[in-house]
């Protein structure tokens, strides 16, 4: 069996591992970099220069409260991005060794279809090779999402690609979009010393997590200096004499904001342009690749995973459907739950949650018991400073099943797992409650939340 892979992302090079360890004979085309965005251009070295800036800000904040005297405190941003680069090149180094061990064939170059069984690869040099395949699995991603408005092509206007490479760190900064993205720069930049302004068209930013996980990061924000402007539009971007006006109006009436930079974070769309995928009669609908259940396309014989098919655009994600791609392909039965799906933010109070918000769940006319515990009363997030933040339960109001966990505080993209797990054994409350939970730890504050959802709270 011969499965050709284009994109060497978390979907693909996941994807290439896992079918060679089920016998196929593999060949990954790659047009830059192993890892994809996430390794290259998001999740990793973003996390980098959020870790930087935290150690930062606690010691500038938090370690005289727990009895450490330093100097002034600094950040040398020259060394940070040679740390964030030597991140990444561990761990794409990682892929290649991952690759060749289960003898994947990497072919450097781009893809494009020339048929339902072939693709053609043109590589740096400019030559062009044919690869054969009895499956092909598009991993290809995505890139960052460019709203159609005057001035977004002037100079200081940036994207988080470039974001994450500046030669410095700017005075100020204007983000256009307070989902994940913006609100990670906005951590990034804020702590850094750059005056923050976010703009946000919908009513909060973080819209797509639960509200009362996000209140906590809107009042860090806020108190840090941060400001947010939701239920704001951007009409325009024009040049001043100092940097960049960003020209917006709401129901307020109209408003200019002036800053250095302006990052546009309002999200990414599937890279498919240059796929060939007519040559093979794949169809896409707005520039994304449409799946089924096992990510297979209305070609039989070709499959699409991760950003490309225009799904959750996150790296697990993208990983899980790679594996459920190549083990359909294999006569394996693939089992993939979206329901479980950890959503996280990697600000501080970090924010995760998984299974449905309250306000998602009453829009499907449920009946909900919600059940929430505060962190300033856990005595391992009191120990590290860390108090911001909650968690929260939306359980079903006669079953007691979990239908959603909601985490904002300390290592909270780290616990969500237990929710995830929890959703997908169809655990109840009361299985939380009865599940000792060690002490002291944050984790421990999700089995209270699971007491409070009855009104037993233990510690409040």
């Amino acid at each position: 069996m011969k499965i050709a892979i284009i994109g060497g992302g978390p979907g693909g090079y996941v994807a290439a591992v896992r079918a060679a360890q089920l016998g196929a004979e593999v060949t990954l085309i790659e047009k830059e970099n192993l890892g994809g965005t996430c390794l290259n251009k998001g999740c990793i070295p973003t996390k980098v220069l959020l870790h930087t800036a935290e150690q930062l800000e606690a010691i500038k904040n938090d370690y005289k409260e727990i009895g450490i005297e330093v100097g002034s405190a600094s950040v040398d941003w020259q060394r940070l991005q040679k740390r964030k680069d030597s991140t990444v090149k561990k761990l794409t180094g990682g892929v290649g060794a991952l690759l060749r061990k289960n003898k994947v064939t990497k072919i450097s170059g781009e893809g494009k279809f020339k048929n339902k069984n072939q693709i053609s690869v043109r590589t740096a040099d400019g030559t062009t090779n044919t690869v054969d395949f009895d499956y092909a699995v598009i991993a290809a991603g995505s890139t960052p999402a460019v709203p159609p408005l005057s001035g977004v092509n002037l100079p200081g206007v940036i994207t988080s690609d470039e974001a994450l490479a500046l030669n410095e760190i700017p005075k100020s900064m204007v983000i256009i979009g307070g989902g994940v993205i913006g609100a990670e720069f906005a951590a990034v930049y804020g702590a850094l010393g750059c005056k923050i302004t976010i703009v946000e068209m919908l009513p909060n930013i973080v819209a797509n997590m639960d509200k009362d996980i996000v209140q906590p990061l809107k009042d860090k924000f806020v108190k840090n200096g941060i400001e947010i402007y939701t239920n704001t539009k951007v009409e325009s971007i024009s040049k001043s004499d100092s940097g960049l006006l960003v020209n917006t109006s709401s129901a307020a009436g109209s408003k200019t904001f002036e800053a250095e930079k302006v990052l546009l974070a309002i999200g990414r769309k599937p890279a498919t342009d240059s796929l060939g995928l007519d040559n093979a009669g794949i169809k896409t609908e707005r520039n994304a690749i449409t799946v089924d259940k096992n990510m297979r396309t209305n070609v039989n014989s070709i499959y699409a995973i991760g950003d490309c098919n225009g799904g959750v655009m996150l790296a697990h994600v993208a990983s899980a459907e790679g594996i459920a791609a190549v083990e359909s392909i294999m006569g394996r039965r693939p089992s993939i739950d979206f329901k479980t799906i950890p959503y996280c933010v990697y600000t501080k109070p970090e924010l995760a949650g998984v299974g449905m918000t309250e306000e998602q769940a009453k829009s499907k006319g449920l009946d909900v018991k919600i059940g929430i515990f505060p962190m300033y009363v856990n005595g391992k997030a009191m120990i590290e400073c860390e108090t911001e933040g909650l968690v929260k339960y939306i359980a079903d109001k006669y079953t007691g099943e979990i239908l959603g966990l909601h985490i904002a505080g300390p290592r909270a993209t780290d616990l969500i797992v237990e929710g995830a797990l929890a959703i997908r054994l169809e655990a109840t409350v009361d299985e939380i409650i009865s599940t000792i939970h060690a002490h002291p730890t944050v984790g421990f504050a999700l089995q209270e939340a699971a007491h409070a959802v009855d009104g037993n709270a233990i510690h409040i």
